[in-house]
């Protein structure tokens, strides 16, 4: 996700970030995703302690000093669909809508599953170009749907948010109306052969949605209010940022609650149910939280020139060492992970001040984030 601009808003600058983070529908365009006339509130279970540290790189670390040098906003964990543990720092709060970055991929994901089982979209396998014709010429012309789902398209893209020339800084330009998100992706070359390199990129998420529009006809913010919002039961209002043209940030514009982002956790850890509605299926919540293609395995992910420790599936990530994990991951430490064997979701809404200061693991925190989030299940799983 770009170092998106309005009123002075830049990211990856080390700048604290919450007085933002909590109100970008004030500095953008964005569309109204309504609460459902059916609501699915969370259950709540008996309140839960968090451990006083986890280990990261041999040393024991403090859960509260992570927490609070993360920039932590909200955490809040599940227990078999129960709320153990609910806190709110900074500008944080349960009814504060925070911007996903990342986490939003996940989302349309899920949103390419529907189309697929609705039967819109009749394979995984067939060219994105035969469904967004307006793609055509771009470095997704002839590209399978599941190659752009596991960030495997060929095209040619440097996500190295500490890098000024980096390609996903185009997205700035665009949000600042001197291009749309269909013309950015339109104008995409090739770098190498589709499947053979998963390096992650923004607008591969981006030319999913473009597809999405065609193939449903309505926008993504009509297509999940019908298919994902609605019956997940969300219980507060949620905002995507537009483009000028009205098309949605689909690569990391979603503003949500804490409880209604760990909601597209359960959904997945319950196979794709909740309650008794298939809402996606199961079949493609597997596929998504696993990896098929040997490009995607652990080790072997690039993003910005630099080798990210996960694996990745459909707009998911899986974790070295995963037993059965994944997780949706937004800049700046915005985390949706899941541990079905310990039947625990964990949301992590962040604001890292250092996050894309530099490629490395000492700003991102990716690495010890997930130490943290495996700690906190754990914890939570034996109280």
């Amino acid at each position: 996700m770009a170092a998106v601009d309005s009123s002075g808003f830049e990211l990856f600058t080390g700048a604290l970030q919450h007085e933002k983070f909590c109100r970008l529908t004030e500095l953008f365009p964005h569309s109204t995703l309504h609460p459902s006339p059916t609501p699915r509130p969370l259950a709540e279970g008996a309140p839960a302690a968090l451990p006083d540290t986890f280990e990261f790189k041999g040393e024991a670390r403090s859960i509260e000093d992570f927490m609070a040098s993360t920039d932590t906003s909200a955490l809040l964990v599940l227990r078999d669909g129960n709320v153990r543990v609910e806190r709110y720092f900074l500008t944080g709060g349960p009814d504060v809508q925070w911007i996903s970055w990342s986490v939003a991929k996940s989302f349309i994901s899920a949103l390419v599953g529907i189309a697929v089982n609705d039967g819109l979209i009749q394979s995984i396998d067939d060219a994105i170009t035969d469904y967004a014709g307006t793609l055509k010429g771009s470095a997704y012309d002839g590209v399978s749907i599941r190659h752009v789902l596991q960030m495997s398209s060929g095209a040619r893209w440097n996500e190295d948010y500490s890098d000024p020339s980096a390609d996903v800084h185009g997205v700035d330009r665009v949000m600042r109306g001197e291009s749309t998100l269909e013309e950015f992706v339109a104008g995409i070359q090739p770098e190498t052969e589709p499947g053979t390199v998963c390096q992650y990129n923004s607008a591969d998420t981006q030319a999913l949605a473009i597809m999405l529009t065609y193939v449903t006809g309505q926008s993504i913010t009509d297509y999940m209010q019908e298919k994902l919002y609605t019956p997940l039961g969300m219980e507060a209002p949620g905002y995507w940022l537009l483009d000028t043209a009205g098309m949605e940030l689909a690569l990391g514009g979603l503003n949500l609650t804490a409880r209604d982002f760990a909601k597209l956790g359960e959904l997945y850890r319950n196979g794709g149910a909740a309650g008794d509605t298939q809402i996606v299926p199961k079949s493609w919540v597997e596929a998504s939280s696993g990896i098929e293609l040997s490009a995607c395995e652990t080790g072997r992910v690039v993003v910005g020139g630099h080798v990210f420790p996960f694996g990745y599936g459909y707009q998911w990530w899986i974790p070295a060492g995963s037993d059965g994990e994944y997780s949706a991951i937004g800049i700046y430490n915005q985390f949706a992970y899941v541990d079905p064997s310990r039947e625990v979701t964990i949301v992590k809404l962040s604001a890292n001040r250092a996050y894309g200061t530099t490629p490395y693991e000492s700003s991102n925190r990716e690495g010890e984030t997930l130490a943290f989030l495996r700690a906190v299940a754990a914890g939570v799983s034996a109280a």
